[in-house]
């Protein structure tokens, strides 16, 4: 059926689902038709081999169709286990969560959630729950998911225009600012405070003080601290989990996107016991929070696996290394490359920042791109690295000035080099005005400027 209707993907997705994410895709000629995958590469339909340095947006850690991960999940089709009898407890669920409480002996208790945007939803009803107070606090520049919940705690009004009023008490605190989050726990009234050890829109990677002293900040006043580790957990920082690096021990995380392995979506919060009983307290309380499909057994058998191999290919280790040999090799860059300002990150989770320039030819170029669409110039580096160097990735974010490197941990070492060889024709192409790379800039700019009298007039019409 994939092989017979593949030609007509653009048509039916048009037709039945989000024409405007393919209409973005054919305008930066992303729309090659992706027909297989194995690893860290995926194939178009003419047989091209491309570097995937998005892995599904931090999904698939371990590469695509794993061999371990496909034989568990075969294994679990063949086996006629009893799943989702709802009425009794999953065997499956039960080794997973002995296997994840290993690598945070602090945390004793699992739920389970199908996504990571459930994992938040389930983390606000806990942390009310058992403290009894009304507020969330979360990070400014912070993303958290879509749900309503989530996105009451995600700092990006491009995601929230249209949609509020959101959930009330929840409100956002400036990232890395320590004064302003001791203010608001010391009210007394904030059940948790939420936050990604490294913000996933920006790379933004917090000063070493930050997460130690809001952990004690947050013991201080009796406030829950959760650390998002949806996109940085599972070894993709080089360490299990991100807030190792500072040794943090928050009251719960979060857990979802490389726990699937990229087939079965699956999503986990951990936390401390006496959080957990507070929620399940009494025996009419058993199922007071859950999810459907949550503790199906394909999930379960799809982390357990995953697991077996970011251990077994020693991928946290390979991370951390092959992550260290990349972040150098793009730093040396800096002084060689105007328009690029930092690269900053930790392991496979890098943010390559550009930024005004100082010569008046290219500032020229950069403000006309930047009067067009904030944030605009990072594609005349993505499309490049696509088209002409076979490498996928993408902006951190909207409006953002920053290119996200997510690759899957198992690259080798033959696949930096092909990232190093091909950020570094393509940035410096970017500095030569006029050049192939201003030209697709202008282009980029025809549309933009296409698009927007069409809003406006929708607008208009509102």
């Amino acid at each position: 059926m994939f092989a017979e209707r593949e030609s007509d993907r653009d048509k039916l997705h048009t037709r039945h689902l989000n024409e405007q994410l393919v209409r973005v895709l054919r305008t930066i000629g992303f729309n090659v038709g992706f027909n297989h995958g194995q690893g860290q590469y995926l194939y178009d339909r003419s047989g091209q081999r491309y570097l995937d340095l998005l892995s599904g947006f931090g999904v698939f850690a371990i590469g695509r169709n794993h061999p371990v991960l496909r034989d568990a999940l075969k294994s679990v089709l063949d086996s006629d286990l009893p799943n989702l009898v709802q009425m009794d407890v999953s065997t499956l669920a039960g080794i997973l969560s002995e296997r994840l409480l290993r690598y945070v002996p602090y945390l004793e208790k699992v739920f389970y959630a199908n996504s990571g945007t459930e994992c938040v939803e389930a983390a606000i009803k806990f942390a009310r729950g058992a403290t009894g107070r009304p507020g969330i606090l979360y990070a400014g520049h912070s993303y958290h998911g879509l749900t309503y919940g989530s996105l009451s705690l995600t700092d990006d009004k491009n995601f929230r225009s249209g949609f509020e009023p959101l959930l009330p008490g929840c409100k956002a605190v400036p990232f890395n600012n320590l004064a302003t989050l001791e203010r608001e726990l010391s009210t007394r009234q904030i059940a948790a405070f939420v936050v990604e050890p490294i913000q996933g829109k920006g790379v933004n990677v917090p000063d070493d003080d930050f997460l130690p002293e809001a952990a004690a900040l947050c013991r201080r006043y009796g406030t829950l601290l959760v650390a998002d580790e949806i996109q940085t957990g599972l070894g993709r920082t080089g360490r299990f989990l991100a807030v190792e690096h500072w040794n943090v021990e928050p009251d719960m995380v979060l857990l979802s996107k490389s726990l699937s392995g990229g087939h079965v979506p699956v999503g986990a919060l951990l936390t401390r016991k006496w959080v957990f009983d507070k929620i399940f307290d009494r025996m009419d309380r058993a199922v007071v929070h859950g999810s459907t499909f949550a503790k199906n057994d394909l999930a379960m058998a799809a982390g357990i696996a995953t697991l077996d191999v970011i251990k077994n290919e020693r991928l946290i280790e390979r991370a951390d290394t092959l992550g260290q040999r990349l972040m150098t090799s793009l730093t040396d860059m800096i002084p060689r490359h105007e328009l690029l300002k930092d690269v900053r990150g930790k392991g496979m989770m890098i943010g390559l920042e550009f930024g005004a320039p100082k010569s008046l030819a290219l500032k020229a170029s950069w403000n006309v791109l930047e009067t067009a669409s904030e944030g605009l110039f990072c594609q005349l580096i993505t499309i490049p690295l696509f088209k002409d160097h076979k490498i996928l990735t993408q902006v951190s974010g909207h409006g953002s000035h920053t290119i996200k490197l997510l690759p899957p941990l198992m690259i080798s070492d033959e696949d930096c080099k092909w990232i190093e060889d091909a950020f570094d024709a393509v940035v410096s192409g970017a500095h030569r005005v006029p050049g192939a790379v201003w030209s697709l800039g202008k282009t980029l700019i025809d549309n933009a400027v296409r698009v927007r009298p069409a809003r406006e007039r929708a607008s208009a019409q509102v």
